[in-house]
């Protein structure tokens, strides 16, 4: 992207998306307005439209302690506010996973979820349908005391004993570099929370940005949910490293377990920050710009990648150079080139996602809408070419005439029996793809892996009935694919039959396939094997309840891959079945309409002129539809197929 500024490239892209959502309303109205929308198209419409609107870019920002996290969002998103609104100072600061978004059904506030909810198995995600769990920080953001109160909450700390703080696994007297330390009367601090969500009416946050602040790799240990869930599905992550303490154990653990498992370098970015720590008057530029370089390299060495991806930064510098408007120094804290790599990772692959996934639904909708309106146009044309020969003829060649169409539209009408046979064939395929991807089957093999967590204590064990789940899993996964293959092979006979017989418009059927479902089940399985590769062969309380609530964000996260399998499996059968109806509705009543014409002229010769004006008019219509169509499609192809930036621009002509 040209522009330097996430917060510029960011409008960008919601302009961008906000001018696809309105293209895509236009098409919906004009569907409407020309009558040729359907039930089945319109709920697919309907719901591309809650997709986009619903969109959110997700970034993750994750490090160990003291590394200016907290300092560093600031000044990347957040500097028009003149001030911090996340917590940073010396020490430990955000102590807990903080979630940054805004939510307009709630006024601007701090939910905080207790830590002592990690005593039970349930995850975050569960813990979000039960409000009454949370604590609340309501801000006046008129106020900036007000505001700078409720964001303290999440730096709040409490004391307690070693045992409760090894139940959270918030202390490992094995692990001192990422343990909590004892306090003189014997107790130890930690967060007072297990998660906090910061509702705030901020111009990027409205638009749908959502930042993730994870503190460190004590926080990432213990909460599954970071592991399995939010980690991989963020659009970018930045990982931040600090230049004063280089890289550290802790850091390169987090790295290789929690980040590098992405499988891909793309959206993945390391910050080198507090560069100014190196800013010394006594060196020329050259010399400290040296010293940056050399930790860089050495940092790029340590985590085993390209020096490229590292960006030194001062992130306090950076956001005091965008509080006061001072451009050399923002240079110089080199923010600017941090934002733009960032802004190039998180937006374009981003965009490039949305436009994917809206290219692939609407295409699928915008040529059945023309080949609907083409096998219209030409039945029209067809009924033209056979009045206008009628004109002159005798009334036993208008009868021949009219027995030959009834004789097509009976052909027709028994072929719909067949029609009718493959849609119940259809329907049991369906059933039964859906008996391979249902929840219900997923639940009751997660009921029987739990029971067999809890009767053994060894890793051996628990392990060998998590492989056998897995196997399940992939087992039904396969059987789906089949299912999946069987389904392409029938409907795409019975389009080849429509049209061989009938000249109905040939439909590709829409592509499906389940290899993401498959994919994301595999990195489930991998990232659990790593977990429980960390364990004793036997298992402590405090290791089994950690491992059991690795189990249950496990086993939510696979039900939410086959409830997200089985919308889009439904969304696919609506696609595939929808313009086969439709265009068999069509067929059918042009067939009874020429028979109907035939007939009227039959009875009275001078309906035939009539008849073929009507019919001239017709196909004038559907001419002018066919190029309406046609310039909705190119004006959607156009704005997906160009970078946001460039849709700005052109939202601003």
């Amino acid at each position: 992207m040209s522009s330097p500024s996430l917060s510029s490239d960011f409008e960008a892209y919601s302009q961008w998306r906000t001018s696809l959502s309105d293209h895509v309303s236009d098409y919906r109205q004009w569907l409407n307005l020309e009558d040729l929308n359907d039930s089945q198209r319109d709920l697919r419409l309907q719901q591309l439209l809650d997709r986009l609107a619903e969109d959110k870019l997700h970034v993750a920002f994750i490090a160990e302690f003291s590394r200016g996290k907290s300092e560093l969002i600031n000044a990347i998103f957040l500097s028009d506010l003149k001030q911090r609104l996340l917590p940073s100072t010396a020490g430990r600061t955000t102590m807990c996973p903080t979630e940054l978004l805004y939510d307009p059904s709630k006024p601007p506030q701090v939910e905080l979820l207790p830590i002592d909810t990690r005593a039970t198995n349930a995850t975050v995600a569960e813990y979000r349908s039960y409000p009454e769990e949370w604590n609340r920080a309501v801000m006046d953001i008129s106020d900036p005391e007000s505001v700078r109160t409720a964001m303290l909450e999440v730096c709040r700390v409490k004391s307690v004993s070693v045992e409760e703080a090894t139940r959270f696994g918030l202390y490992d007297p094995e692990s001192p570099e990422i343990s909590a330390a004892l306090n003189e009367d014997g107790t130890v601090s930690i967060p007072a929370w297990r998660h906090a969500i910061i509702n705030f009416p901020h111009p990027l946050l409205e638009k749908g940005l959502v930042v993730y602040d994870t503190p460190g790799l004590n926080a990432i240990g213990v909460e599954p949910e970071l592991t399995f869930s939010l980690l991989p599905n963020a659009h970018a992550v930045l990982f931040v490293l600090s230049a004063d303490a280089g890289v550290t154990k802790s850091d390169i653990q987090v790295w290789r377990d929690h980040i590098n498992l992405r499988g891909t370098e793309k959206g993945r970015l390391v910050a080198l920050n507090k560069i100014d720590g190196l800013w010394d008057e006594l060196k020329t530029e050259d010399q400290i710009n040296a010293e940056i370089d050399k930790q860089v390299k050495s940092s790029a060495n340590l985590l085993g990648i390209d020096a490229r991806n590292i960006f030194p930064v001062s992130a306090q510098k950076g956001l005091l150079a965008k509080i006061q408007g001072d451009d050399v120094l923002l240079r110089r804290s080199r923010l600017d080139l941090l934002e733009k790599a960032l802004s190039e990772e998180l937006i374009g692959s981003k965009q490039e996602l949305v436009r994917d996934q809206t290219d692939a639904e609407l295409s699928d909708m915008l040529s059945s809408s023309r080949a609907l309106l083409q096998s219209r146009n030409d039945n029209i044309r067809e009924q033209l070419a056979e009045l206008r020969g009628l004109q002159g003829k005798n009334q036993d060649v208008v009868e021949h005439i009219m027995v030959k169409i009834a004789q097509d539209k009976d052909a027709f009408e028994r072929g719909l029996q067949h029609f009718q046979a493959l849609r119940s064939v259809f329907s049991q395929h369906s059933v039964k793809l859906f008996q391979m991807i249902g929840t219900d089957t997923m639940k009751a093999e997660i009921d029987r892996v739990r029971g067999s967590m809890v009767q053994s204590r060894f890793t051996k064990g628990i392990r060998e009935a998590m492989n056998q789940f897995f196997a399940d899993l992939d087992q039904n996964m396969d059987k789906a694919v089949a299912q999946v293959e069987e389904i392409n092979r029938m409907m795409e006979a019975m389009y080849r039959k429509l049209s061989a017989e009938h000249g109905m418009a040939r439909y590709t059927v829409p592509p499906f396939s389940m290899l993401r479902y498959s994919k994301e089940l595999t990195r489930l399985k991998d990232a659990y094997d790593q977990q429980i590769n960390n364990l004793f062969t036997l298992l402590t309380t405090e290791q089994y309840l950690l491992t059991s609530r690795f189990f249950e964000t496990v086993a939510s996260r696979v039900i939410r891959v086959f409830e997200i399998a089985n919308r889009e499996a439904e969304a696919w059968l609506r696609a595939v079945m929808s313009p086969m109806e439709s265009q068999v509705r069509e067929h059918q009543m042009q067939l009874r309409r020429r028979l109907e014409s035939v007939k009227r002229i039959h009875k009275a010769a001078d309906t035939l002129e009539d008849r073929i004006n009507e019919l001239v008019q017709m196909e004038a219509e559907a001419k002018r539809q066919l190029a309406e169509l046609d310039q909705a499609t190119a004006r959607i192809h156009d704005l997906l197929n160009i970078p946001a930036t460039t849709a700005q621009q052109s939202l601003a002509a």
